[in-house]
């Protein structure tokens, strides 16, 4: 067990160096993501048969395309295309594609679920369409989404280790390195795995007990 703890103590700084990285990638993954999965959700329902098909085919492809195909498809695809971005960048904008099509869903499932009892009550104090859906409609529907979104943020930290295809020095990757120069795979992967763990499980239990309280005070 010693030695074990010896290692990792070892192992330790530059695991964290990479796990920053990750939390990096998905703070701005989910910063350009969850408001394009708003307006992807607000041009869904769009009267324009235009806006309402480039919403859907972009949600569709978005979700129906592995996170791993995205990544390949922006950092060694694009380039043929004219356009080369760095392994952070591609990272960036292949994990906020996929938050947008998947948080769109959420949010659009959470604008469905505010009661039309509610709606109505806007339009007769006499606000209009646009008022009802920024005053009303939206606050209360991405309450209903919070606990979802949460949990969706999570998986894309988790997702985060697929970045090392793309050559990005995220978590698994360098774990991957270690292994590969000490032959210390078990060890040092379990070690990536406990990182993980440390946010991911404290953060799982905040949105089960986030989901509870909210679901006590739902409006119906």
């Amino acid at each position: 067990m010693m030695e074990l703890l010896n290692l990792w103590k070892g192992w330790i700084p530059e695991l964290i160096d990479g796990y920053g990285l990750s939390l990096e990638v998905t703070a701005l993954s989910l910063a350009i993501g969850i408001p394009l999965g708003l307006v992807l959700a607000l041009a869904v329902p769009a009267k324009s048969k235009v806006i309402r098909i480039a919403a859907l085919t972009f949600v569709e492809i978005g979700r129906g395309a592995p996170v791993l195909i995205l990544l390949q498809f922006v950092y060694f695809g694009l380039p043929t295309a004219g356009l080369t971005l760095t392994s952070f960048a591609s990272a960036v904008v292949a994990l906020a594609c996929c938050t947008g099509a998947y948080t769109s869903e959420i949010i659009r499932a959470g604008f469905e679920a505010v009661p039309y009892g509610q709606k109505e009550a806007a339009l007769v104090i006499g606000l209009n369409g646009v008022d009802a859906l920024r005053f009303v409609i939206v606050p209360q529907g991405l309450r209903v989404a919070l606990p979802a979104l949460l949990g969706f943020s999570i998986m894309m930290l988790q997702a985060t280790s697929l970045c090392f295809t793309i050559a990005l020095p995220e978590l698994v990757s360098r774990a991957s390195n270690i292994g590969s120069m000490t032959f210390e795979y078990m060890p040092v992967l379990i070690l990536a795995g406990l990182l993980f763990a440390a946010i991911c499980v404290p953060a799982t239990l905040f949105v089960s007990v986030l989901e509870r309280r909210l679901g006590r005070h739902a409006v119906r």
